[in-house]
């Protein structure tokens, strides 16, 4: 980048819009990940700086979900250890390729992805209860925890999709799902990126000019995940699983 006051303009910009998704649904990085590539950075350094945004972006969220009192603080403990080692194995994957590798990588990851979220639809959650005394279930929701943080780990773009998938599958609704996908995204996060950071593959004034956009976007996102509530929720979960499928099937 050369530092021009537009591109940290359209940072900004482009940050709000994305820190909203990424709260009410996911898929926010889709947008910021072009972005900063468009402006020079290498998808791998655009891959790093993504995760300062995505950082500050979880503080102002978890905050916000928190003091509607909506954060399930008890699946922590089952949701944080098989993510934090999913995002440093997928973390250090991701520093172990090239800058060309990593983009065509990407774009496959992207194409399965939304053919998966696409046979996947969410439901609304069963009985949260029910859901803990079934080892089975258990077992996959552990599972899956963990492929999330591999995922992110990598690449982290549509990553909620994916979370709340899994919480879906946990017993939650869309609500306190979104509210846990935030939370967990904040427990490993930072972890993948002081990985990045120490691999230099972050550029940190474009990474805090995005901040400042995902942390309003959050904030807007985590007001209208509270008062709309769960059906308006799926409402816009469907929307952005379906243009995010045309995007990349248009995509050249």
């Amino acid at each position: 980048m050369a530092g021009e006051w537009w591109e940290y303009a359209s940072l900004f910009a482009v940050g709000v819009v994305a820190g909203t998704l990424n709260v009410i649904a996911g898929g926010g990085s889709f947008l910021t990940l072009p972005l900063m590539i468009f402006l020079g950075l290498p998808p791998t350094v655009a891959n790093g700086t993504n995760r300062v945004a995505i950082l500050v972006q979880n503080v102002g969220a978890v905050w916000g979900f928190h003091r509607h009192r909506v954060v399930e603080w008890r699946w922590l403990a089952v949701a944080a250890p098989p993510a934090i080692i999913g995002a440093v194995i997928g973390s250090w994957a991701a520093l172990q390729i090239g800058d060309e590798a990593f983009q065509r990588v990407l774009a496959g990851l992207m194409v399965a992805f939304a053919i998966w979220v696409l046979w996947n639809p969410l439901g609304r959650g069963g009985d949260e209860s029910d859901v803990a005394r079934r080892g089975g279930h258990q077992a996959a929701v552990v599972s899956g925890f963990f492929v999330v943080g591999l995922y992110g780990g990598f690449v982290q773009a549509g990553v909620g999709f994916l979370i709340l998938a899994v919480t879906t599958l946990a017993g939650l609704d869309l609500v306190r799902g979104n509210a846990l996908k935030v939370l967990l995204v904040l427990t490993y996060i930072p972890i993948t990126l002081l990985i990045f950071g120490l691999g230099g593959k972050v550029a940190w004034t474009a990474g805090f000019a995005l901040a400042a956009g995902n942390f309003l976007g959050g904030l807007v996102g985590v007001r209208l995940t509270v008062l709309k509530g769960h059906r308006w929720v799926k409402r816009v979960v469907t929307v952005a699983i379906v243009a995010l499928a045309l995007k990349l099937w248009l995509s050249p």
